[in-house]
C-alpha cells in the first residue's frame, strides 16, 4: 500500500461529535442549565457557514428525536419512525396537538416542558450539523 494516508476515501471519517450519555434531569433549573450548557457547546463547535444543527436526543426504547430552534424562537423536532411512540408524550408535555407529520415545531415557551417530559426517556444526546430539519416541508425563514 503506497501513500496510505487518513484522508484516503477508503479510511472511515472519525465522527465529529461522539454521543454524550443523558443524566436525567429532575427539575427545571436542570432543565434551564442543560440548555444553558447545550447552547454554548453549539457556540463553540458550529462553525458560522453550517446549518442545520442542534441536538439528537437517541431514546433508551428506540428513535431519535432531532430538535432544533429557529431564528424565531420556535422548536422545531424532526421524530423519528422509530420513535413514533413518544407522540403522545410529547404532546401531554407541551399541550401541543401532534402535528400529523414527523416535523413538530413549537412555541418556543414549550422548551422546558418538552425536555422535562422527555428526560426520563433519553439515553444520549449528540450535536448534529447538516439534518435537513423539514426544510421543504415548512415556511422559508425557519431553517438555518
Amino acid at each position: 500500500m503506497q501513500g496510505a494516508t487518513d484522508n484516503d476515501s477508503d479510511t472511515p471519517q472519525r465522527p465529529r461529535f461522539r454521543p454524550c450519555p443523558w443524566q436525567h434531569l429532575e427539575t427545571v433549573y436542570d432543565v434551564e442549565l442543560w440548555i444553558e450548557e447545550h447552547n454554548r457547546s453549539l457556540q463553540e463547535h458550529i462553525r458560522p457557514t453550517e446549518s442545520g444543527y442542534g441536538v439528537c436526543f437517541t431514546l433508551a426504547e428506540g428513535g431519535e428525536i432531532f430538535m432544533q430552534t429557529s431564528a424565531d424562537g420556535a422548536v422545531i423536532l424532526d421524530v423519528t419512525a422509530d420513535a413514533d411512540w413518544v407522540a403522545p408524550l410529547i404532546c401531554a408535555a407541551t399541550q401541543c396537538p401532534a402535528p400529523g407529520t414527523s416535523l413538530w415545531i413549537l412555541p418556543d415557551d414549550k422548551l422546558i416542558q418538552l425536555i422535562a417530559g422527555l428526560s426520563s426517556l433519553v439515553a444520549s444526546t449528540t450535536l448534529v450539523v447538516g439534518h435537513h430539519f423539514g426544510v421543504k416541508r415548512r415556511a422559508p425563514g425557519l431553517a438555518r
